[in-house]
This record gives C-alpha cells, sequence and structure tokens, in this order.
C-alpha cells in the first residue's frame, strides 16, 4: 500500500516534469530534422510559466470549470494507474477526460472550436475500440485488470500481446495528436481551424490544458510500459528504455507524414485493430 501511494503521488509531482521535458526534446528533434537548431530543451517550461502570467479572456465560467475537470480527471486516470488500480477503470476515467475537453471547446460557440470538437470525438471513435481491447488482452494474459497483478506476472505480458502492443502504439499517434492524425489541434502552423479545440482558450486556462497533455502523455507511455513490466527487475529499465523508443518513433512519424482526411484514419485505425488486436485476441484466447 506504502508503495503504491508513493508511485501515485510521484506521478502526481514528477509526471509534469517528464511532460514538459518529453516535449522539449520532441520540439528539440523536430528542428534538427528540419534542419534548424530549434528551442533550449526547457523551453516549454518557460511557455507554460509565460502562460500562467498571462491574463485570460474568459469566454464562459462554464468553460473554465470543464478546463479544470478536464485536468482533474487525467490526473486521476495516472495516478490511479501508477497506483496500481483498475486498468479498465483507468481507461473509463481517460475516455471521461476527453469528454470535458470536448464539452469545453463546443461551449465557447466558436465555429474553430466546434469543428476541432467534432474532430475529436472522431478521434475518440477511431481509437476506443483498441483501448478496451488493450484492458481485455491485459486481462487475458495476467488474469487480472489489476495493475499490481500484471505488473507481478512472470511473464511480460508483451509475449501474449505482440499485435495489441503494435496496435496500441499505432493509436498513441492520435492521442499524441502527432501527425498525420492531428485532425482536432497541432502544435504545428498547418492547421486550418486555427487551433482547434484551443482556439478559444488562453492564459493559465490553456496552460491547464497544455499541463494535462504532459500528464496524459507519461500516462500514456506508462500502458506503453506495463506491456513490457513482470516480476523480474531487468524489466523496469526495459520499459523506460521501450516507452522511450515508443516516443522517439512518434516524432519521427509526426515529421514524415502530411495530415490525412478523417475518414482515413478511422478506417485505418478499425482497420489495424481488427487486423492485429482482434487476431492476436483470438490467438491467445484459443491456445490453452
Amino acid at each position: 500500500m506504502v508503495g503504491s501511494i508513493v508511485s501515485a503521488l510521484a506521478y502526481i509531482i514528477i509526471g509534469p516534469i517528464i511532460g514538459g521535458l518529453l516535449q522539449g526534446f520532441d520540439r528539440k528533434l523536430t528542428a534538427r530534422l528540419q534542419g534548424r537548431q530549434g528551442p533550449p530543451l526547457l523551453q516549454p517550461f518557460y511557455d507554460l510559466y509565460k502562460l500562467f502570467s498571462k491574463q485570460s479572456v474568459v469566454v464562459n465560467n462554464i468553460q473554465d470549470f470543464l478546463v479544470c475537470g478536464f485536468l482533474i480527471f487525467v490526473v486521476f486516470t495516472g495516478a490511479l494507474f501508477f497506483w496500481g488500480g483498475d486498468i479498465l477503470l483507468v481507461f473509463f476515467a481517460l475516455t471521461l477526460a476527453g469528454i470535458f475537453l470536448i464539452m469545453s471547446s463546443c461551449s465557447a460557440y466558436s465555429p474553430y472550436s466546434s469543428m476541432g470538437a467534432q474532430r475529436e470525438l472522431m478521434q475518440m471513435m477511431a481509437y476506443e475500440p483498441m483501448v478496451l481491447l488493450a484492458a481485455i488482452g491485459f486481462y487475458i494474459a495476467a488474469g487480472s485488470f489489476n495493475v499490481k497483478e500484471i505488473i507481478q506476472a512472470d511473464i511480460p505480458p508483451i509475449v501474449y500481446l505482440p499485435g495489441i502492443f503494435v496496435t496500441f502504439v499505432y493509436i498513441l499517434t492520435i492521442k499524441f495528436r502527432k501527425s498525420p492524425f492531428d485532425l482536432s489541434t497541432s502544435h504545428h502552423a498547418h492547421q486550418e481551424m486555427v487551433r482547434g479545440l484551443t482556439t478559444e482558450l488562453s492564459g493559465n486556462i490553456l496552460a491547464l490544458v497544455e499541463l494535462s497533455h504532459w500528464y496524459e502523455n507519461v500516462f500514456l507511455l506508462g500502458v506503453v510500459g506495463l506491456f513490457v513490466m513482470s516480476c523480474h527487475w531487468w524489466s523496469i529499465p526495459l520499459a523506460v528504455v521501450v516507452c522511450l523508443l515508443s516516443y522517439f518513433l512518434e516524432v519521427i512519424i509526426d515529421n514524415v507524414f502530411p495530415r490525412v482526411k478523417w475518414q482515413l484514419m478511422l478506417k485505418s485505425a478499425w482497420g489495424v485493430t481488427l487486423i492485429a488486436g482482434g487476431i492476436n485476441l483470438m490467438i491467445i484466447m484459443l491456445i490453452p
């Protein structure tokens, strides 16, 4: 119990630091790939501090409330995961957090925000089947939805779930809002709808959204690490390496592929889920 509480508190305290460093690495690597020097590694923290120091232009009070709800549920999701709770409940809480963000965007009565909210709903439709499939895969591989019991298994889940692992990494491109699936909002300047979901956000409210994304990214990489975790000590450094390689791959994909339409995103995500994830699930269910 003490270890679980420490892990949850460590996520709450250290999570945004790791998330900010990952974003700084992302921007630095992206600049290098484009032949630029890029900003310093700590630039995301400077930007966040600047947002908190700015005056917010409040569209309506309900939008601020919903953004705060988004942050709270994202933090709750990650804390519950690193505490070792039920992974099915963890994924449901993450979905609820996304709904809060969509509702905050819809409450602004802005055409750009509304368009971003609609696209975000499409993205949720694309990745949610795979998220639930991953939870089922963990249960079949470890015999439990509990994260504590999953990491105590002798054999890492990836041995049983290689197809589900590949598919989960695939939908991470959607969750990380990387090209070619950065439809609802993007940190790049190629969006035709300004900033989509966050168009009407400013100041400290926009800073809360950025902070939430840092927490969310660390949690998602934690799920990636869960695939290779086991009761052996070497699984911890292995999980860290797999997480870093996965994030590095997402940055490369972001800089190589052009943005696609939502129809292709939906078809490709469901196709990969059904083929790689579905076949993997059928095989492990048939093997005694």
